[in-house]
This record gives structure tokens, C-alpha cells and sequence, in this order.
């Protein structure tokens, strides 16, 4: 069977172009994560310890060896060994619909779920570490090290949430206004760049200083660098269905990474709910551990316990500061808020293995009618990330100038889905873009030129891109 008969014609990125992110994420990328997972299992298992467990443990890094030198060395890329998982099925028969390749000439997104589902496997055929996540310890690491952004945030945060719970019924009709609009640009630019540099850009959240020149300045600093933005065009769709008074108004958001990321993401979530921009806000994560740092529920967990218990959670870096009150009270704000929305039924985690399947978007239509039924039911469908837009586009090498709506294609216009992708560029297809563009940022310092589109690989460039399929 063919698995790939729903996919664009248009070629997708391959690991055998060498003017790629694809052929540099198989050589250079893919061994590091491996060697690192390695280390993380080989740590895993000093000291105390089930026998049992231990053996498994070097049985496991074995594996992730072999897996390394059969990257390394280009070897054809084997059949999946069946663990259980509903599919495995769908990834050999792809595997076998590609003509068995090898790692250096096979489509990039198919390789790239490969490893990581094949990475899984090698856990789940264990009995100690079917649930362990290799990449814990590095999610909230690196959640750790963002500490200055999220004491920055929090406290605009806490302001915020003040601030919009005690407007009153005529303020809150002139929510509509141009300060309501300008402030749901500023949290979605805020969960489009997810990072503390550019959180930097964005300053206040307060919402009564949200017209101020500090403000406008920033948000042109920062929107300067996203390339397509249709953020008024979904302001337009919550806005319409909050004034019509609909009564189930859900946003999705089809999450991305853990860490900081998540943490502005349950940021935009807890404001378009507070805003009454939603009714509910059904989170879609991972459900296993993918492509390194991805949600899985677990981390959703997690991070509420750090914010839970701040000074042990962020004490055990020996070298910061201990928290001050305020900061405590305000990231306390934050535990309670979120734990609150999320035990009411209106905060939702809701995992599907869909999205850890090497199949683009394309397929999603056939392959998960239920799942698509749920997105048409939404009024809002936001898409985090990088992964979730190669698998939107079909990680097809578009022209730069194809229309958004024609590149998502089976969820594009009629899909009765309403698409937002909130994409920071980290690889190498892009749509939508005005002629002549992709040309000029090729031809800047570093941008590729003819040899590749260099400029979409570093994060510093964005696309916010909607298509109304309920039109």
C-alpha cells in the first residue's frame, strides 16, 4: 500500500541535498542528539539500581550506537522492529514504498520521524524504561536557564491577569478596540518567538500602557523580522465569535516544545481565555518523547510543579539568587491560574499519536477523520513551530511565492478548519512570501545565495501565517 498517495507532488527536502538543513541535520545534527541520549541513559543507570534495569540500560545504549553508526556510516535505513505501537505498521510500509534508502538520500521529515520513533522503540521493548524520557533532564534544564524571561513575564503577567479581571462591562466592550488587538498581537508574538532574547523586543504586557512609544517601538523592532503576518485576520475571526456571543468558542494550539516555550504558550492560552478570546483552549501534545525537546504531557505536568515550588525548583542552579517574594507571589499567580483553568475543564491536554506518525498533514483528513472532525469544530487552530509547518506544507520545496493556502492543501480552503501557523524559520521551506523576497534575504551576509536558503535556518526570521477554511 501506499501510504504516500495523499501527499503534494511537489518534491519534498531530501538528506541527499547537500545545499540543505536536511544533509546538515543528518551529518551533523542526528549524531549529537544520539551521543547526548547516550550520556543521559549511561548517567541513568550509576548508582543504585534493579539489576535488571541496569542491563537493560546498556542494552539500550547499544542500540543507540548501532542506530549512530548505521547514520554515520549511511547505511540503508532498516525496518522499525514491532513494539506495539499501532505504527509501526505505516512507517515499514513507507520505508518500503521509498525503496529501501539509505539515510543520505530519503526524505528529510520521514528520517527525521524514523529516529526518533525508532529511538522510542528501543525503550518501550524494556520493562524498566518504557516510560522514560531521554530528553527530561534536558527540557528542564534549559527551562531552568531561561529564569530571568520567566520572572520578566510573569510579573507583566500577573499585572495582566489583574487587570482584566476587574474591567468592568463598558470596558470591557472597548476591549474591541484598537488596545485589544494591539495586546493580542503582543502575547501571540510572544508565543511566536518563545525565547528570552526576543521576549526582550516585547516589553510590557500592562494593558493600559500597551499604546505607549516603548511598546510600539518594540513590536516594530520584532515584527520587522516576520516576513508574512496575518495575526489581524485571526484577531478578526475571536473577536467576531466573542461579539456574536458563540457559546463553544475552543482555540487549539498544536504545541511544539517544552521548556520556556510551553511556558508562553499556556501564557497566550491563559489570556485568550481571560479576554474571553476563547472558552476553552484544548492544548495537543506529543505522546511520546520527539525530535528532543516536543511537549509530551508529562512536561505539561512538570512545569506546573516547578512553578508549584519555585525556590526548590529553581535553587538547585547553587549559583542564583534566591528568589525574592515578589517573584514567588507572582509565579504563584501563575500555578494557581493555570491549575485552576485546567481542573475546571477549560485548560485541556489532549495527546493524539498522530502526531508523532511520519505523515504530513496532507494525510491527516484520511488517516484521523476523528481528529479532524475535533479541528473543525474549533474556531481557531494554532500550529507552534517548525515541525508542525514542514508537516502543514509536506516539507515540499515549494516556490517561496506559493499561497499558504494552496501549500496546506487538503487543510486549506473547504477544509472547514481555521489554520494559524506561528513559525519561527529553522528549515527550509517557506510559502507565502511577497516575489523578489526570498532573493533579497539569500543575498544578505550569510543567506545562502545560490546555494541554499541559508536565512531560513537560524530562527531569526518568522512567518504567522492563517488560512480560513470555514470560508
Amino acid at each position: 500500500m501506499d501510504v504516500t498517495k495523499d501527499d503534494t507532488s511537489t518534491p519534498q527536502y531530501s538528506t541527499g541535498d547537500k545545499t540543505s538543513f536536511a544533509y546538515i541535520s543528518a551529518r551533523d545534527r542526528w549524531p549529537v542528539i544520539l551521543t547526548g541520549a547516550i550520556d543521559d541513559v549511561h548517567r541513568a543507570c550509576i548508582g543504585p539500581r534493579n539489576p535488571q534495569a541496569y542491563e537493560e540500560g546498556k542494552v539500550i545504549i547499544s542500540s543507540i550506537a548501532t542506530l549512530k553508526y548505521e547514520l554515520q556510516h549511511n547505511r540503508q535505513i532498516a525496518p522499525l522492529s514491532d513494539d506495539g505501537g499501532d505504527d509501526i505498521k505505516a512507517y515499514n510500509e513507507e520505508l518500503e514504498t521509498l525503496g529501501q534508502p539509505s539515510w543520505f538520500d530519503v526524505p528529510w521529515l520521514f528520517a527525521e520521524c524514523y529516529l526518533y520513533r525508532r529511538l522510542h522503540g528501543m525503550f518501550k521493548f524494556s520493562e524498566h524504561w518504557k516510560s522514560y524520557d531521554v530528553f527530561a533532564a534536558q527540557k528542564m534544564n534549559t527551562f531552568r536557564s531561561s529564569r530571568p524571561a520567566i520572572l520578566e513575564l510573569a510579573a507583566n503577567y500577573a499585572s495582566l491577569l489583574t487587570q482584566l479581571g476587574s474591567k468592568s462591562a463598558a470596558e470591557g466592550k472597548a476591549e474591541n478596540g484598537e488596545a485589544a488587538r494591539l495586546l493580542f498581537h503582543e502575547m501571540s508574538q510572544i508565543c511566536l518567538w518563545g525565547n528570552a532574547t526576543d521576549l526582550s523586543l516585547l516589553t510590557s504586557l500592562n494593558y493600559a500602557d500597551i499604546q505607549k512609544l516603548q511598546g510600539a517601538s518594540a513590536r516594530k523592532e520584532s515584527e520587522k523580522n516576520i516576513l508574512a503576518n496575518d495575526l489581524d485576520a485571526a484577531y478578526k475571526v475571536l473577536s467576531a465569535a466573542k461579539t456574536a456571543a458563540k457559546e463553544d468558542r475552543t482555540v487549539d494550539i498544536v504545541l511544539d516544545n517544552a521548556g520556556f516555550e510551553l511556558f508562553v504558550d499556556l501564557v497566550l492560552a491563559g489570556y485568550l481565555l481571560e479576554a474571553d478570546l476563547a472558552t476553552t483552549v484544548i492544548l495537543r501534545p506529543k505522546t511520546m518523547p520527539w525530535f528532543v525537546s516536543d511537549v509530551i504531557p508529562q512536561d505539561f505536568s512538570a512545569l506546573l510543579s516547578a512553578l508549584d515550588d519555585p525556590s526548590t525548583f529553581f535553587g538547585k542552579d547553587t549559583s542564583a539568587t534566591p528568589l525574592s517574594e515578589s517573584e514567588i507571589a507572582n509565579l504563584s499567580t501563575l500555578y494557581n491560574h493555570w491549575a485552576t483553568l485546567h481542573t475546571s475543564g477549560r485548560l485541556i491536554l489532549r495527546p493524539s499519536s498522530f502526531w508523532t506518525t511520519a505523515a504530513s498533514y496532507w494525510r491527516l483528513p484520511r488517516l484521523e477523520p476523528l481528529l479532524l472532525k475535533d479541528l473543525q469544530d474549533a474556531e481557531l487552530v494554532i500550529y507552534k513551530g517548525d515541525l508542525n509547518y514542514r508537516k502543514l506544507t509536506g516539507d515540499a520545496a515549494w516556490d517561496p511565492t506559493t499561497p499558504f493556502e494552496k501549500a496546506i492543501g487538503p487543510l486549506g480552503k473547504g477544509s472547514r478548519v481555521r489554520t494559524l501557523a506561528l513559525r519561527t524559520c529553522k528549515a527550509d521551506v517557506v510559502v507565502g512570501l511577497e516575489p523578489g523576497k526570498d532573493e533579497e534575504l539569500r543575498a544578505m551576509e550569510g543567506g545562502g545565495g545560490t546555494e541554499g536558503r541559508k536565512w531560513g535556518w537560524s530562527g531569526k526570521w518568522a512567518v504567522v501565517q492563517f488560512c480560513d477554511g470555514k470560508m
